[in-house]
């Protein structure tokens, strides 16, 4: 049984708390199955001093009645802004994330009471206004998400050691009076080949 649609529109880094915070007290009174589709469109998230998103995010969030709680899937789409790891060029590095989390109640639904929840302590919980706040799940995700050595694309072959420009252009040959001379005693270096070396 699949339940209503709710298009969010376009919101500022500042609102993506309200955005990604999702009332789940009706459908925790359905039955086992029933569940919410919810469309995220539009939204930058306030990843942190050290990421920025390049694009909105866009995608899905479903929310599924379980016998405990809520399942929450979701499939969210982006790019971060980054620099390629081999030439420094500005890139933008498309994202694609995969929600899959259980959510339990905080408080009980009929009669109010706090839940004890000393026995799964790091679980995702409702809030005490059984809303399912998703903001910190997702920028956890993205920031997962980002590469370790972003490249601007696969044999991006980098920057000349000689003289710091992007080696894109095809062949770059400064010529032997071009070399810096703290590696001038690396000229005559040279590798005997043996068991070890081929």
């Amino acid at each position: 049984m699949t339940g209503s649609s709710h298009q969010h529109g376009t919101r500022l880094a500042l609102d993506a708390r309200d955005v990604l915070t999702y009332p789940a007290a009706q459908l925790l009174a359905e039955p086992v199955g029933t569940s919410r589709t919810y469309q995220v469109a539009g939204l930058m998230l306030d990843l942190g001093p050290d990421l920025l998103q390049a694009d909105p995010l866009e995608g899905t969030i479903r929310l599924s009645r379980t016998n405990r709680g809520l399942l929450v899937n979701g499939r969210l789409q982006s790019s971060l802004a980054a620099q390629c790891s081999r030439c420094l060029r500005d890139i933008e590095v498309p994202i694609d994330v995969e929600l899959q989390e259980e959510a339990l109640p905080s408080v009980e639904l009929a009669s109010g009471l706090p839940v004890d929840t000393a026995a799964e302590p790091d679980v995702l919980r409702l809030n005490d206004h059984h809303e399912l706040e998703l903001e910190p799940v997702v920028r956890e995700a993205i920031q997962l998400a980002e590469p370790i050595a972003p490249l601007c694309e696969p044999d991006c072959p980098g920057l000349c050691t000689v003289c710091g420009q992007r080696l894109e252009g095809g062949p770059h040959d400064h010529g032997e009076d071009e070399l810096d001379p703290r590696l001038e005693a690396l000229r005559s270096f040279k590798v005997d080949a043996g068991p070890e070396t081929g």
